[in-house]
């Protein structure tokens, strides 16, 4: 797997902590969001439609090492919108570091080739590049030729600067396996330290609807996708029992408070997807004031298909260390 053993002991660590604490819910993934601006118009992102008067406004550095603070979940994936326009993304991105935190910084990879003097390799600081796919896949789901030939070049300049990078792929209706295995081969061949597999989800302001997937149709693509993961050693940035699910091997459902989001808008309720509950000030207010129960497989019509990382890797991680048998997968898997 492409998860550091010391990410992954840090994060099992964490999780006996809050059991001892006898915590039910408790974060595992900070979703920070310091503004929803971006430079791509991809065909199902639901960030980018705010209002103008949104879409201008970004968190400052301070509000960003508060939320984490206040938060205290052990990683942060800094996403958007595209994370490098913020004007001080590298003291974001720092400051996290600076604070104990694994830090996983989503970008499209248009600007990150001329940011990359900005930012200091560290293996605590993950660059984590979208791709959907093989080049005319990718291009098409940005709606924008020649942007996954710039995120390949980026990725390269990375890797040679000595940072760790992994991908991000959102996979939609029409995917083609065998471009699939194609797209894990060649990131593979790329030197990518691992690789972010996921679903999309179907947001409502999407301005393409027709390309998000069924979970019947989620776990057959799954199936195919990942029938040679073994034989070809792709490396996955995921808890294996998460694939497992993404596979209909495992049922789960929801934790959505385990990937809370803070943004300009501040917590949104109930999960980074979707904002039904609205927002919180405080993150303590987002723990204790949402109805939790509302949400998740077979609660909420807009959960039905729902199959995302965010909201069932945090169930994966958590179900890694229920039995001895779990434990001994996902130690297996993280190393490889």
């Amino acid at each position: 797997m492409g998860i550091p053993l010391k990410q992954a002991l840090v994060v099992g660590k964490y999780i006996v902590e809050q059991k001892l604490r006898r915590r039910k819910r408790y974060p595992l993934v900070l979703m920070l969001e310091p503004l929803f601006r971006c430079n791509l118009e991809c065909m199902g992102c639901g960030k980018i439609q705010h209002p103008e008067s949104i879409l201008q406004k970004h968190l400052t550095p301070e509000q960003c090492w508060a939320a984490a603070e206040e938060c205290g979940a052990p990683i942060v994936s800094i996403a958007g919108g595209e994370p490098l326009i913020h004007p001080a993304i590298e003291r974001i991105a720092a400051g996290m570091v600076e604070r104990g935190k694994f830090v996983y910084l989503c970008t499209n990879a248009i600007l990150l080739e001329r940011k990359l003097d900005l930012l200091t390799p560290n293996p605590a600081l993950t660059l984590n590049v979208h791709l959907d796919g093989v080049e005319e896949r990718h291009d098409a789901s940005v709606q924008r030729a020649g942007v996954y030939r710039a995120a390949v070049e980026a990725i390269r300049a990375a890797k040679s600067r000595g940072f760790r990078v992994t991908t991000n792929s959102t996979i939609f209706v029409g995917h083609d396996p065998a471009d699939l295995h194609r797209f894990f081969d060649d990131m593979t061949a790329l030197g990518v330290d691992g690789m972010t597999i996921s679903p999309g989800y179907g947001y409502e302001r999407a301005p393409v609807q027709d390309k998000f997937l069924r979970r019947d149709q989620t776990k057959a693509l799954f199936r195919e996708a990942l029938a040679p993961a073994a034989a070809r050693k792709w490396k996955f940035n995921h808890s294996p029992l998460y694939l497992d699910f993404l596979q209909g091997e495992r049922e789960y459902q929801c934790t959505p408070w385990g990937s809370p989001n803070y943004s300009v808008l501040g917590w949104q309720r109930p999960c980074y997807l979707f904002s039904e509950g609205g927002y919180a000030r405080t993150f303590r207010e987002l723990m204790e004031e949402t109805d939790w129960d509302r949400y998740g497989t077979g609660r909420h019509d807009k959960c039905a298909d729902c199959m995302v990382h965010c909201g069932y890797e945090p169930t994966a991680v958590e179900d890694s260390m229920a039995s001895l048998g779990n434990v001994v997968r996902s130690i297996r898997g993280t190393l490889g």
